[in-house]
């Protein structure tokens, strides 16, 4: 089963995306950008659903530090900002794919099968 790494810091946008998840994938959380970091240097992954607003270093920022040593890795930028100057934003900074905050079940799940598969 592919593993995906959600790097989320609130708790109730984190139970939303492992009940979204759970059916289909293994995923462990990182509560900040720079333990999602960490984690992917010490583990494999086969993607990450990084939220973009996180204390102690953001998503943009933790992104752009997993893909210099990652850079087939697919990340997915998730946001409560769907303006398109984030969506830009999050493009540039390394990431393949752009969610935003609430995010539907059925979007996420075609998202990351166009990515990894199932």
């Amino acid at each position: 089963m592919k593993r995906i790494l959600i790097a989320e810091d609130n708790d109730s946008n984190f139970i939303l995306m492992t009940y979204i998840l759970k059916k289909y994938y293994e995923y462990d959380r990182a509560r900040n950008g720079k333990e999602a970091v960490e984690m992917v240097d010490k583990s494999t992954y086969d993607m990450v659903l990084m939220d973009i607003k996180m204390p102690v270093m953001d998503g943009l920022e933790a992104t752009k530090a997993i893909k210099e040593n990652h850079p087939d890795l697919p990340i997915v930028a998730l946001t409560a900002n769907a303006f398109d100057s984030d969506r830009q934003f999050a493009l540039m900074a390394g990431c393949n794919d752009f969610l935003a905050k609430p995010v539907s079940s059925e979007h996420c799940l075609k998202t990351i099968r166009n990515l990894i598969g199932e």
